[in-house]
């Protein structure tokens, strides 16, 4: 009774802590806050300048004494004290309209999978130390499966991919734990990185990650579609120093996503052939759900679904899903409470 009285006012929180973006759930409310992973911070001083939309804006156009950075790399605190006021700052926004005593709340956390004990401690000190009353921890796949409503407690085999900003996540699923498990750096970050190394070695072109990013979501795919696309994309030229434009193709795009996009269908096959067989005959039944910002390149689903002889679909809303299952699984702990990630720093 106290819990849900504290919960009612202090807006209990589902937070998916990710490399690119963080999504906030209130308990009740669903998702009211979703903002880049990103800090600005005064050198000089230390003082945080912006979070989020505002920062991301600043990125390749501060000052030297101005440091615009990802507090969060590969889905793990590289920046404790930062990860802290950002954790903070958003916890903040969301209790602003709130009673001048606001209760500490309590907060579930999405985690990729396959990461150490120290870097979950980080995680859950930089909450408490943000605001949490009690910070309870989530594998990523496993919150991702339930934001996209797939049954995992039943003794049947899932199968997801979540594909963020710094990291994919692997993971085939059965009774409510995680079977098999893979985790790799490539996702959405290292596809911008191998865009603009594309563009650097074949045109001679200096490209910023925002740039990449865009030709990327423009006209990026992972498998040839119908019809021919192209884009124009503006930087520095490495030979003269001036500015330059060129125009590219959604051809080589793909070719300059190509090993990445390889390394993590290979993945995916690896996780397969480690499978029980039982749980592979069902996996051919349900499919393999794509979630995650990565899961939306274009032919994506397709290629898996080709290497893999397994049909593929993307989750309803591939962006949200983990911030959504965090939420749920706040609003359901007692029933969730076998899922959480446990941790030897516990108290």
């Amino acid at each position: 009774m106290i819990d849900r009285f504290f919960g009612y006012f202090s807006k209990d929180l589902g937070i998916d802590l990710g490399t690119a973006n963080t999504l906030v759930y209130v308990h009740g409310r669903g998702i009211v806050i979703n903002e880049p992973s990103v800090v600005a911070v005064n050198q000089k001083t230390g003082q945080i300048l912006h979070i989020g939309e505002e920062a991301k804006g600043m990125i390749g156009r501060t000052p030297t004494h101005i440091a615009v950075t990802r507090p969060l790399v590969n889905g793990v605190i590289s920046d404790f004290e930062v990860t802290e006021q950002m954790l903070r700052f958003f916890i903040n926004k969301v209790h602003k309209d709130g009673f001048t005593f606001v209760p500490r709340p309590r907060v579930v956390i999405g985690i990729p999978s396959q990461i150490t004990e120290v870097e979950k401690r980080a995680v859950e000190d930089a909450a408490r130390n943000a605001g949490a009353r009690d910070v309870y921890l989530v594998e990523e796949p496993v919150a991702a499966a339930i934001g996209a409503r797939i049954p995992i407690g039943h003794a049947t085999g899932n199968m997801v991919v979540d594909i963020g900003g710094g990291t994919t996540d692997i993971a085939v699923l059965s009774l409510g734990g995680v079977v098999v498990s893979k985790n790799l750096k490539i996702a959405g970050d290292k596809l911008n990185q191998d865009i603009m190394r594309y563009v650097r070695d074949e045109y001679k072109l200096l490209i910023g990650e925002m740039a990449a990013e865009k030709i990327k979501i423009s006209i990026g795919s992972a498998h040839p579609q119908s019809g021919k696309m192209e884009d124009v994309l503006r930087g520095r030229d490495l030979l003269s120093g001036l500015p330059k434009e060129v125009t590219v193709t959604d051809e080589e795009i793909r070719d300059a996503l190509s090993r990445s996009i390889t390394t993590l269908v290979e993945a995916i096959k690896a996780a397969v052939e480690v499978t029980p067989p039982e749980l592979v005959s069902d996996l051919i039944k349900n499919g393999i759900v794509l979630t995650g910002g990565g899961s939306l390149l274009r032919g994506l689903d397709a290629l898996i679904e080709k290497e893999t002889k397994i049909p593929v679909r993307i989750a309803e809303d591939p962006l949200t899903s983990v911030a959504i299952g965090t939420g749920i699984i706040l609003e359901n702990l007692d029933r969730f409470s076998d899922i959480l990630v446990k941790s030897q720093y516990e108290e």
